[in-house]
């Protein structure tokens, strides 16, 4: 027996038929955060809620979105994470507790004396602060580390030790001091292969000068940076993106909270906008 196919689902077959197939690259699409094993996720809701983090940084969660952004990078309590130049320890309060019981937390931190005269004074207090940060709560730093590198010939502890690395809004700064091809070979070698790299960097439009002054830097420019060093990028998140930041203002990313670098009468206008756009990679190192 004949089976009669209505003529509209005919031409509609058909018309599927000559379509090439459509090909989505993974890379290509918002990534969406990895889920931690339950344990790991209680551990990491653990750490963002001790009383021990300043609350000033606590407040900056809605922006920085700590837990979704480290379980994009899939940081699990067991491993070596190593955090290039923590400032003054944001990411710190959270991923030393995290890591104190099974894995390792590295703060990597410019040498001063590897600094030039001028700005040695500024890493020296950058190092202090952290080492006093770390000595003053024993409880969730003892554990913790910190390793002084020279970013003309970075490296940051033993080749292919650490499972991941991380960088926040790092890269502009490189680019500015033409440090960053050699900052994303350090990362590689420090990495074991199969391991991480997981970058966070304020968003440009489009590809910006070396010496821009914005603190912006685009996509494709921070991922030409890590293939170049051997990466793979294996996916992107839109985590810590901000579609209000316009990314014209006159005092660039600093002009937005947390800098404020604005005159008091527009303080209602960009708090309305609140922190940078950001990019949030995921690259991996290959076996």
């Amino acid at each position: 027996m004949t089976t009669r196919i209505p003529l509209s689902l005919a031409l509609f077959a058909a018309l599927a038929a000559s379509q090439p197939a459509l090909a989505v690259s993974p890379v290509t699409q918002a990534a969406p955060a990895h889920a931690l094993p339950a344990a790991d996720a209680a551990a990491l809701d653990a750490a963002l809620k001790g009383d021990w983090r300043d609350p000033k940084n606590a407040a900056r969660d809605a922006y920085r979105h700590p837990k979704e952004t480290l379980s994009f990078f899939g940081v699990t309590p067991t491993q070596t994470v190593v955090e290039i130049t923590p400032g003054g320890g944001w990411y710190s309060e959270v991923l030393a507790p995290y890591l104190k019981n099974g894995g390792q937390y590295v703060a990597a931190v410019v040498d001063p004396a590897s600094a030039s005269e001028k700005s040695r004074g500024y890493y020296q207090r950058s190092v202090d602060g952290l080492q006093k940060k770390f000595a003053d709560a024993p409880a969730q730093f003892d554990k913790a580390s910190v390793v002084k590198y020279d970013p003309t010939k970075p490296e940051f502890g033993a080749a292919n030790s650490a499972d991941v690395v991380l960088t926040f809004r790092n890269v502009h700064n490189w680019r500015s001091a033409g440090q960053a091809e050699g900052m994303f070979k350090g990362f590689f070698a420090a990495l074991k292969p199969g391991g991480v790299l997981g970058v966070v960097e304020h968003r440009a439009n489009q590809d910006v000068p070396a010496d821009d002054k914005s603190g912006y830097v685009s996509e494709a420019q921070v991922i030409a940076l890590a293939e170049a060093a051997g990466f793979r990028l294996d996916a992107k998140s839109e985590v810590n993106a901000n579609p209000k930041d316009t990314k014209d203002h006159p005092n660039g990313v600093w002009t937005l909270p947390p800098s404020n670098n604005h005159p008091e009468a527009d303080r209602a206008k960009y708090q309305a906008i609140g922190e940078s756009d950001r990019m949030t990679l995921r690259f991996v190192k290959p076996r």
